[in-house]
């Protein structure tokens, strides 16, 4: 399979996650002028569409290895990752990328806590919300409760994502997981996506879709697996608790999206509360799939 070469990337596991942080955030942040031309929910189709053709091309869904049992959860699976991606783009269409990722976050966050089987790990996730409380600023009366409302539904959706995920993970590889999803996810996207693009798609359009589709899934999927291959899942899990502060620095790079200091304390409280969060989990073994992970890390 050509995706099994592609993951024996040399370096350091860990320098491959870190890099994987940033293929994914970069990507919100490059997608938004995207969104400025087919709206989030075009954005979201014509990404997922085009990442579903490159994923086919790498690694071909392993359509034999697929259980009756398993047709409603990987449908479950494509399914939240279209409307995971569709509500986060909607997100930071109306909020900087730096506060909708901290947002989202409680929703892999409080998966994490709740399977390490300990009440105590419950106090990450509260942490966590406060953290997200400086990170929006209610008292500052300019909060968008629209856009907060989509990075708490796309946080619902990576949360759903990771439960599927484990499910399906002892099953298929993550290139068989994601080849079989992506085009599901593609097709939810598309209730939302084709509407919006109507009239506006072109080749420029096209290849700026590529281009992202390029960076997450495909090249988040292949640093994602490599590093996960020598590296346990807890340590995996824990430098993805990164991806909060990443969105933060593109953000400002990028969209030129200045946090206050006090965002930029709740930014750390999430990100301190991820990484807490994922110790002492009860998987060791690193998960065949990709996301942040999946969150998988997640592709959006």
């Amino acid at each position: 399979m050509i995706a099994k070469h592609l993951t024996r990337i040399p370096g350091p596991p860990w320098m491959l996650a870190i890099v994987a942080i940033f293929a994914v955030q970069l990507t919100s942040a490059l997608s938004v002028p995207l969104i400025d031309v087919v709206g989030p929910g075009g954005a979201a189709w014509l990404r997922l569409s085009i990442g579903a053709l490159f994923m086919i091309l790498l690694a071909p869904p392993p359509l034999r290895a697929i259980r009756k049992r398993d047709v409603p959860v990987l449908l479950a699976l494509g399914a939240c990752i279209g409307a995971m991606s569709v509500a986060f783009l909607a997100a930071i269409e109306r909020i900087p990328l730096g506060t909708a990722v901290a947002i989202e976050f409680l929703g892999p966050l409080t998966v994490a806590a709740l399977r390490s089987g300990s009440l105590a790990k419950m106090v990450w996730p509260v942490l966590a919300l406060g953290g997200v409380v400086l990170v929006t600023e209610p008292w500052a009366g300019e909060i968008d409760m629209l856009g907060v409302g989509f990075a708490l539904l796309a946080g619902v959706g990576w949360g759903g994502y990771i439960v599927l995920l484990q499910y399906l993970g002892d099953q298929f590889e993550g290139s068989g997981i994601l080849s079989i999803t992506l085009p599901i996810a593609a097709v939810t996207a598309a209730f939302f996506g084709i509407p919006q693009a109507s009239g506006q798609i072109t080749l420029e359009v096209l290849a700026i879709a590529a281009g992202l589709a390029l960076l997450a899934p495909v090249l988040l999927f292949i640093l994602e697996l490599a590093a996960l291959r020598r590296m346990t899942a807890t340590a995996f899990g824990t430098l993805m608790a990164l991806e909060p502060a990443a969105a933060l620095l593109l953000g400002l790079i990028i969209l030129t999206q200045m946090p206050t200091p006090v965002q930029c304390v709740g930014i750390a409280l999430v990100v301190l509360a991820g990484a807490a969060a994922q110790r002492g989990g009860r998987r060791d073994q690193p998960p065949l799939a990709t996301g942040p992970v999946p969150i998988v890390s997640n592709d959006r």
